[in-house]
Formats: C-alpha cells, sequence, structure tokens
C-alpha cells in the first residue's frame, strides 16, 4: 500500500526548535520520532528560502540540519506554482503579504500531495482555507482533494485509527 503524501512548510521544521512554544514544539518532535515514517515526505524550495532569511544564525543552522539529515523528497518551483499562488491572492482567499503561504498551497495542488502540514492555522491549517482553496483549485481545473492540518491533527488521526 503506498504511503500518504505529506508537505511540511517552514513552520513545521520552525516548531522543532520553538522554545517558546513548548506545547507545538512537543507536537511537532513527536512527528519526527513517531510518525514521520509512516509518509512520504516533501518540501520545496521555498522551505530553503524561507529558512535562509532567518536572522538567528544559529538557528538557520539547526533548521537546514534538520532538512538535509532526512530523506525528504524535494518539489521544484515552476511556473504553475506562481500562477496559482497568484491566483489564491487574487481571488483573497490570502493577503499579499502571505504570497509564500499560497506558494505552499500551490506546490502541493500541482504535486497532488495528500496533506500539507503548518502551524500556520491562520492562512493554511484550517478547514475554511480548506474549502476555499478547493473551490478555486477545482475553477482552475485541480481536482486532487488536498488536506491543511497540523501536526496534532494528523497524530490524533493516526491514533484514532489504532
Amino acid at each position: 500500500m503506498k504511503k500518504p503524501s505529506v508537505y511540511l512548510d517552514t513552520s513545521i521544521i520552525n516548531f522543532l526548535y520553538a522554545d517558546d512554544s513548548p506545547a507545538y514544539r512537543d507536537i511537532t518532535i513527536q512527528f519526527f520520532n513517531d510518525y514521520i515514517d509512516d509518509y512520504d515526505i516533501y518540501i520545496s524550495n521555498i522551505v530553503f528560502e524561507e529558512i535562509n532569511k532567518t536572522k538567528d544564525l544559529i538557528k538557520k543552522e539547526k533548521l537546514l540540519i534538520a532538512i538535509n539529515e532526512r530523506k525528504f523528497f524535494r518539489l521544484q518551483i515552476d511556473d504553475e506554482v506562481y500562477r496559482l499562488a497568484n491566483k489564491y491572492i487574487e481571488d483573497k482567499i490570502l493577503p499579499p503579504q502571505s504570497i509564500n503561504d499560497a506558494r505552499h498551497i500551490a506546490v502541493v495542488t500541482i504535486n497532488k500531495i495528500d496533506i500539507l502540514l503548518s502551524w500556520n492555522i491562520k492562512h493554511i491549517a484550517n478547514f475554511k482555507k480548506q474549502i476555499q482553496v478547493r473551490l478555486v483549485n477545482e475553477k482552475e481545473g485541480y481536482f486532487y482533494p488536498i488536506t491543511l492540518l497540523n501536526p496534532s491533527n494528523l497524530i490524533g488521526e493516526k491514533d484514532n485509527g489504532k
């Protein structure tokens, strides 16, 4: 049986070291330690771009090590990702300053990834956004049903299935 595919946005990597948010950090660590092998994990160049903007050099190094030491599949960003991301902005699903969030969603959509995992509950991992994204995706000819979740949702789903 094929493993479900999961795309990690940058917030997931960041929360591995979020000492100011121990509950989210601990759930993220639990996901990495106990659940990550159950999925095919994807990231994109957007994650690297966002991490490289980190001003704290020690944290930036930890974040880069966290993704480079794991065997994540890497998705390429192309013109269609930019076009679809701009469509999410134009349709007011996300504000213009959240263009990278829109790009994360677009790369997941175009590559038919099952789940976009994010701690960004305001702009990504919520049911309202999922419905709005699905409507735009269908208008744009993308019918693969992506799911927008945070790690606690994913862990809860698996635990409930045992």
